[in-house]
C-alpha cells in the first residue's frame, strides 16, 4: 500500500504544478488583455475628443461671414520723397595701403589681434585703423606673435598690437607710407 500512496502523491504533485502553470498563463493573459483594453479605451477617447474639436471648428467656419469681393477701383499710390543720394564709399588715402584686418580686441589689455594679409609690418611703422565707428592713427610700439615679442611681422600671421583706442572686429588696418 505504501507504493500506491507514493505513486499517487507524485501524480498529485505534477497535477498541481501543471495547474499552477496554467493559472500563471491565465493571469498573464488577463493582464495583457486589460492593457489592450486600456489602450483601446484611450484611443477611443482621443478620437472622440478630436472628433468633437473638428465639429466645433466646422461650426465656427459655417458662422463666418463670406469675404467681400475686392473693389474694382484702382489704388492710387502717392509718390514718396525723392530717393536720397547714396553716400560715397570712402577710399583710403593715397599714401595708405591695406595690410590686414582686426579679428579680436581685448579691452582690458588694450590689445587688438590683427591678421596680416599683405607685406611686412615693423615696430615704428605708422598704422591707421579704420572701421564703422573706429578711426585712429598710431605708431606701432609693441607687437607680439604667439606670446613672443617680435620686431617685424609678415603676411599670414595673426599678431597682437598694443593700440591707443578701442578697435573692433572687421576694422581694416592700413600702413601709412
Amino acid at each position: 500500500m505504501v507504493k500506491k500512496k507514493a505513486k499517487k502523491t507524485a501524480a498529485a504533485r505534477t497535477k498541481k504544478a501543471t495547474t499552477k502553470k496554467s493559472a500563471r498563463k491565465k493571469a498573464l493573459k488577463k493582464r495583457s488583455t486589460k492593457k489592450k483594453a486600456k489602450k483601446k479605451a484611450a484611443t477611443k477617447t482621443t478620437k472622440r475628443k478630436t472628433a468633437g474639436k473638428s465639429a466645433k471648428i466646422k461650426a465656427v467656419r459655417v458662422k463666418r461671414a463670406p469675404k467681400k469681393a475686392p473693389s474694382k477701383k484702382p489704388l492710387m499710390v502717392k509718390p514718396g520723397p525723392p530717393a536720397g543720394t547714396v553716400p560715397p564709399v570712402e577710399e583710403p588715402a593715397s599714401n595708405e595701403e591695406a595690410i590686414g584686418v582686426i579679428t579680436h580686441y581685448y579691452s582690458h589689455l588694450g590689445v587688438a589681434v590683427a591678421q596680416l594679409n599683405k607685406g611686412p609690418l615693423k615696430i615704428g611703422d605708422t598704422i591707421h585703423v579704420k572701421g564703422h565707428s573706429t578711426d585712429f592713427t598710431q605708431t606701432v610700439a609693441s607687437m607680439e606673435y604667439e606670446h613672443q615679442h617680435i620686431d617685424q611681422a609678415s603676411a599670414g600671421q595673426n599678431i597682437g598690437l598694443k593700440v591707443i583706442d578701442h578697435a573692433r572686429e572687421h576694422d581694416i588696418v592700413y600702413r601709412v607710407q
